[in-house]
């Protein structure tokens, strides 16, 4: 499959060094950088019907975990940001059930939009992960289905919307609120966001658009979705190192198994 069945090429010209120019400006400035109808209407329509097809394969789950998404520390209450609980649940499609002749998998694998990603993320190479399962998500929420607020233990994370919800489901954040690389976990700023003190910004993703977010630093969350039609977006997963495999508990958390 052409890039070009895949990717609106003439409103986003990923090759060109100006165009990833002023992408990486804005995500360096925002945290968040949203192409709306970044994947052409067929290949979107294409992976919406596969992904319906499969939906009795993806594995659910709900999780209570904390925002930092480590165990818990004795050191603080339960009530205390360091280990308050949020849930998040929804259902996964794991990167062996993405088909071969997917427009997902050439996309992935395709080195203009790896190019693309290294120049806008200021990485020097993108890799898959080693083990089968993580590369290509594909998740599902259904009405009453969210993601708590939480960190990201990544650096980035690279989503396409393939299917919107009637209602709910956005995609909420507030940039800045810890410092991870010196170990800062402001438990003032993290309270004020689970109490519904601190405005939070919303992307406003349709399908077709590409989004990549800074998470590491940024709190966020997913809100419930409402409605009877499902919430279904696309993760696409990269490493800077290659033969980086997601762990074992990680997996069995994640998707219910390991291969």
């Amino acid at each position: 499959m052409e890039l070009s069945e895949i990717v609106d090429l003439e409103n986003f010209d990923i090759c060109s060094p100006e165009f990833q120019s002023s992408c990486r400006t804005i995500l360096d400035q925002e945290g968040a950088l949203v192409l709306p109808g970044f994947m052409v209407a067929d290949a979107v329509k294409a992976v919406r019907q596969q992904s319906e097809k499969d939906q009795d394969k993806a594995y659910y789950c709900t999780q209570e975990h904390n925002v930092y998404i480590i165990p818990s520390d004795p050191d603080f209450s339960d009530s205390h940001p360091r280990n308050r609980k949020v849930v998040s649940s929804k259902g996964c499609i794991t990167d062996d059930i993405v088909p071969a002749d997917s427009p997902l998998r050439a996309l992935y694998d395709s080195e203009e939009f790896r190019g693309f990603l290294c120049a806008v993320l200021g990485e020097d190479a993108l890799y898959p992960y080693a083990d089968p399962l993580s590369s290509i998500n594909v998740h599902y929420a259904s009405e009453g289905q969210e993601l708590g607020w939480h960190f990201d233990n990544s650096s980035f994370a690279t989503t396409l919307m393939i299917q919107e919800p009637e209602a709910g489901g956005a995609f909420e954040y507030v940039e800045n609120v810890r410092d991870a690389d010196a170990g800062e976990m402001n438990f003032q700023g993290v309270e004020d966001v689970l109490d519904g003190r601190t405005p939070v910004e919303k992307l406003s993703m349709k399908p077709g658009a590409l989004v990549l977010f800074r998470g590491r630093n940024a709190i966020h969350r997913v809100a419930p979705v409402e409605g009877e039609r499902t919430r279904m977006l696309v993760v696409l997963a990269y490493n800077s190192e290659p033969g980086i495999e997601l762990s074992e508990t990680s997996r069995m958390a994640f998707y219910g198994r390991l291969s």
